[in-house]
């Protein structure tokens, strides 16, 4: 089977890389599920962001991916400040270099190793996170979800992943509990 031809199994995509790349890992009926597991996850995950023809999904970028995703963990859900030293650390393994482009001036990231070409760009993809709008990026509310998301809501008030998994499923706990008390 090809790259192309993997299913992403996960419950929540289309997040901004950096979030997407915390969301290899979930929970489902109670167990932890990770696509980072070997290679071939590597492989959906890099085809789900059209990155399969610029990286290869091999050992090398598996390892280095999943430093980033740790970092990035870290940052996200720890202390203030914590994480920093450990995004910066997969920050040190690629630039950004101008160029002029036919359109223009335009950017053009290089990495000292091209296995360290997606952990770089999902931490800079944080980066860029941060700077629009820190405030918006939020983990699911529900006590058994792990799952990250970038709200983009009009109001920002958005609390769950998804609403029809874990916004559903707090309706539903609320309602049961609600009717049971009646």
């Amino acid at each position: 089977m090809s790259d192309r031809d993997r299913v992403d199994p996960r419950p929540l995509t289309g997040e901004p890389l950096s979030l997407d790349l915390l969301n290899t890992r979930w929970t489902e009926e109670g167990a932890v599920r990770d696509l980072l597991t070997d290679t071939d996850g590597l492989a959906v995950w890099l085809g789900t962001h059209g990155l399969e023809d610029r990286f290869a999904a091999d050992a090398a970028t598996l390892r280095h991916t999943l430093r980033a995703r740790d970092a990035l963990q870290r940052a996200v859900d720890g202390a203030p400040g914590e994480g920093v030293e450990a995004v910066d650390a997969v920050l040190a393994h690629g630039r950004i270099r101008a160029t002029l482009t036919p359109d223009g001036p335009g950017e053009r990231p290089e990495f000292d190793d091209p296995s360290w070409g997606p952990a770089w760009l999902a931490a800079r993809d944080y980066l860029r996170l941060l700077d629009t709008a820190p405030d918006r990026i939020r983990g699911c509310a529900h006590e058994a979800c792990v799952l990250h998301f970038f709200d983009t809501s009009r109001n920002g008030t958005r609390r769950w992943c998804s609403m029809a998994a874990c916004g559903n499923r707090a309706k539903a706990s609320r309602h049961y509990a609600r009717t049971k008390d009646a």
